[in-house]
């Protein structure tokens, strides 16, 4: 599946009706990655399996499995997360933002689903915590969303940090001891459906942020970070792997630890980093 945060899959199609702003924005989003690290390699995904959206269903972008294995559960454009049943069962709605309903999102429209997103939100990373069965959201436009382990409508936990409100929730991932909830905003100037400026511009307002369900408060980890995404907690809870889209790396941020609070670059990536997460070995699937 490929990530409706990349740009790169639709920019080509849309460049010779732009006018020379929009032209020059699209070439640099579509420069490759200068740097590449001996680290990073790709992998052979021939033999692996497609499973399909139903018709006019797009832009699949996170995914992720309950505490029992079942799934996988994937957030897409028109502000809903599917489940998926198995090959019988297929496809259904698992849960979506308060605003889903309120605005009537599932009713028949004509427009784009970009143009419902601030109306009907648009959820991005997934993930679960297992004790709870509770499913975390990073939705770009309502914010950090949870629901409970039968689905249904979420409940909105955050929509800002340090008195500034988040405009690009993207990535999230769980301490599955502590609970507590990791967390990106990618930028504060440009929301999702400017995601191209985010690149183009070297936009470096985003942050990384720790969501605590005991106290229902928000931290704010590192700012003045470029373009975090997917973001994963080490096998060994010590600290957080970042994607950083636009720079085309990732960044370990340390939770504990004789290095707690300090940052440095993981890894060179040759291309646009979106979500990651761990391999179970030490080292992290990057998409």
């Amino acid at each position: 599946a490929y990530s409706s945060a990349g740009g790169k899959a639709t920019m080509g199609r849309f460049t010779s009706k732009l006018p020379l702003l929009g032209i020059l924005l699209a070439v640099l989003l579509l420069l490759p990655c200068t740097a590449v690290a001996a680290v990073a390699k790709a992998i052979d995904a021939s033999n692996s399996q497609r499973l399909d959206l139903p018709d006019a269903l797009v832009g699949p972008e996170s995914v992720a499995f309950d505490g029992h294995g079942a799934g996988p559960y994937v957030s897409i454009s028109d502000g809903r997360i599917l489940k998926y049943g198995g090959e019988g069962a297929g496809w259904s709605t698992f849960t979506y933002s308060p605003s889903y309903i309120k605005n009537n999102c599932d009713a028949p429209s004509e427009l784009p689903p970009v143009a419902m997103e601030s109306s009907c939100g648009r959820p991005l990373g997934l993930r679960f915590h297992r004790n709870s069965g509770n499913l975390y959201i990073a939705d770009a436009y309502m914010g950090l969303m949870r629901v409970g382990p039968d689905g249904g409508e979420a409940t909105v936990l955050a929509t800002e940090a340090g008195g500034e409100p988040f405009r690009f929730t993207n990535g999230v991932d769980i301490d599955q001891v502590t609970g507590d909830v990791y967390f990106t905003d990618s930028s504060k100037t440009y929301q999702r459906s400017q995601h191209q400026m985010v690149t183009a511009s070297g936009d470096s307002t985003g942050r990384i942020m720790k969501y605590s369900p005991r106290s229902n408060q928000v931290t704010v980890l590192q700012s003045g970070v470029t373009y975090p995404n997917g973001i994963a907690i080490s096998e060994d809870r010590t600290h957080l792997i970042v994607a950083l889209t636009g720079p085309c790396k990732l960044l370990r941020y340390w939770i504990r630890g004789p290095n707690t609070n300090t940052s440095e670059i993981f890894a060179d990536l040759p291309g646009y980093p979106d979500n990651v997460r761990p391999d179970g070995n030490g080292g992290y699937w990057v998409a």
